[in-house]
């Protein structure tokens, strides 16, 4: 299950749509807050988040997750590119930052390369 996060609702459809198109369950949420209430928490492979929300941002939901033992993988897309969060969320971890609009052909790239990530942080377990 790929968990979607934005406030962008026509960011959140359009990236449900296209990993229903590869055969995967996406949920969306609004905000993090609403993702971290939700009962999907625990069976995500993968989050795809904007950065900037109103209320907790996306980096900051990936640096609680994992400061609570959660080491689901996250992509992160933003229309507000920031070299210094670029940073902290890759240091953190962070499969990769893309810049909005993002091209699908890359978001399928990475979205495959955290499900794996994902697929071997299960099987270490």
């Amino acid at each position: 299950m790929i968990s979607i996060i934005d406030d962008d609702e026509s960011v959140r459809i359009a990236t449900k749509r296209l990993v229903r198109s590869l055969g995967f369950v996406g949920h969306t949420f609004a905000s993090a807050d609403e993702f971290l209430q939700s009962p999907h928490l625990e069976h995500t492979s993968c989050v795809i988040a904007d950065v900037q929300m109103p209320g907790m941002n996306g980096v900051d939901l990936h640096q609680l997750m994992l400061s609570k033992g959660n080491a689901t993988p996250f992509i992160f897309m933003t229309a507000f590119p920031d070299e210094r969060i670029r940073a902290r969320a890759l240091g953190a971890g962070a499969v990769c930052f893309l810049s909005k609009p993002c091209d699908g052909s890359t978001l399928i790239h990475y979205l495959e390369t955290a499900l794996k990530r994902h697929d071997d942080n299960t099987r270490r377990s």
